[in-house]
């Protein structure tokens, strides 16, 4: 028994016109975003080169934070929860783009049917059966095609998220480092600070007892002396805290030891730090690379219900193998083409409703786009402000600092030869440590506004190759 059921009714004319009119309206009411960038990033500088420009490796030079900021990078929780979340994405992209493809099932079934109706014989009738079925959706206006590219911008944002949270993790672990190092050299410095004010304690307490001086001058050696020893607990508090810090960055539990560098921080010495053309820093921040991809997808969603307010065309095609009997089912094959054109009538304004919700989405992700173009100038801008005023401060600290040095040599000098008396020594000893700890911070706050300006200008994450080329 071969049967052929035929159940389509879709006149060619009426298909030919949907296809010619499916296109560009979708999306036609979506503004482009108003940009207007300046001729220059900061007002005061201009390059055609970035600082962005030098991977992250190599701008930061030091052995140890290179290990740091790989431990980083490798065993951070969130960074790896954001790699997995793009590859959820990818795959749900890849998914999208087969919904363009024909789909087949199968299907083997057997049932067996009992009627035993009123004044009738008791009756069965079994049925065996083997199905598989084609089912094919014409993308007439472009509705699948529109939420293919919908989610391949959420797949694309979800890539320049987690390139964002690279670069803001290297920035984050490279400032809790420098600031470590700081620490260690301003706790190295008020340990020497306090074994010579322990000297001169001891040196005070013999002329008191030997009725040299005064007590006065015993009691000012002692408040210098536990002034120094009072900041110790408090700069061992914060190196703890930092190295917790940097322990939770690097995907590790708070008291593993964290290895820096022992040597002092040196002012930097370059001092003409390039920041690129404006056009470019929206190409090299990967923040607004994805925030341009939530435009797009938002884009997209508006082509979507757009689409969707028009009738969709499917077909099926279905065949196989269908019989009472078993053992005669290899003798039954049947075919069955079906063609369905489904499409709203009346409702009430439900699909338009959500179009209009869309191009509102679409005009709100466009403003989120603007502002984040705004306010990566704004960072860009205070970034390079706050490192050139950094570089500032950090030579006045060090003609401070040298200063205060020969002060208190000048000092020690007078009060041996008998013309200044011993408080003045302290005075100096005072102003040469506060120089000290100054200048340690300065070039640590030059050093913290180097990194900061590195990462407003897009640099710090790794150029990765997406394994999707977008088309």
């Amino acid at each position: 028994m071969t049967t052929f059921r035929y159940n389509f009714a879709l006149p060619t004319i009426a298909a030919a016109m949907m296809i010619a009119t499916a296109g560009c309206s979708a999306v036609k009411q979506c503004r482009e975003p108003q940009l207007n960038l300046p001729e220059k990033i900061v007002a005061s500088e201009s390059d055609s080169m970035s600082l962005a420009d030098i991977e992250w490796f190599e701008f930061y030079s030091d052995p140890m934070l290179k290990e740091i900021l790989t431990a980083t990078l490798e065993n951070n929780r969130d960074f790896m929860g954001a790699a997995a979340r793009v590859d959820q994405l990818r795959e749900l992209y890849g998914a999208a783009k087969t919904d363009l493809l024909p789909q087949i099932s199968a299907t083997v079934y057997g049932n067996q049917e009992t009627n035993n109706y009123h004044d009738e014989s008791h009756t069965t009738d079994p049925e065996y059966g083997i199905k598989a079925t084609l089912s094919w959706e014409a993308d007439l206006w472009g509705n699948l095609r529109w939420n293919k590219r919908r989610q391949q911008a959420t797949y694309l944002a979800g890539v320049e998220d987690m390139r964002a949270m690279q670069m803001t993790l290297i920035a984050e672990a490279a400032s809790a480092y420098y600031r470590l190092v700081a620490l260690d050299n301003e706790i190295a410095i008020v340990k020497r600070t306090l074994s010579t004010r322990s000297e001169e304690l001891e040196k005070a307490k013999l002329r008191y007892q030997g009725g040299l001086t005064s007590e006065i001058v015993y009691l000012q050696a002692q408040v210098e002396y536990n002034t120094a020893l009072s900041l110790i607990p408090g700069l061992e508090r914060q190196i703890e805290v930092t190295e917790s810090a940097l322990n939770l960055l690097m995907g590790r539990y708070p008291g593993n030891k964290i290895e820096r560098t022992r040597a002092i921080l040196e002012p930097l010495a370059e001092r003409n730090i390039p920041v690129g053309l404006p056009s470019e820093l929206l190409t090299r921040r990967p923040d607004l690379r994805g925030s341009e991809m939530k435009l797009r997808q938002a884009m997209a969603a508006v082509g979507v219900a757009y689409t969707d307010r028009f009738p969709r065309l499917t077909f099926t095609l279905t065949g196989g193998l269908e019989d009472n009997d078993i053992e005669h089912i290899l003798k039954s094959p049947f075919t069955f083409v079906g063609g369905a054109l489904v499409g709203p009538i009346v409702d009430f304004g439900k699909r338009k409703k959500k179009y209009r919700a869309a191009l509102a989405a679409y005009d709100e992700a466009r403003l989120a786009y603007e502002q984040d173009v705004l306010t990566a100038f704004k960072e860009v801008n205070d970034a390079a402000t706050a490192y050139r005023k950094n570089r500032q401060a950090t030579e006045a600290k060090s003609k401070l600092h040298a200063a205060a040095e020969r002060y208190m040599e000048l000092a020690h000098l007078q009060y041996r030869g008998g013309s200044i008396n011993y408080l003045d020594v302290l005075d100096a000893q005072r102003r040469f440590l506060d120089a000290e700890i100054g200048l340690t911070n300065a070039i640590r706050d030059e050093m913290l506004s180097l990194v900061t300006l590195y990462k407003s200008l897009g640099g710090g994450w790794n150029r990765l190759h997406l394994q999707e080329s977008g088309h």
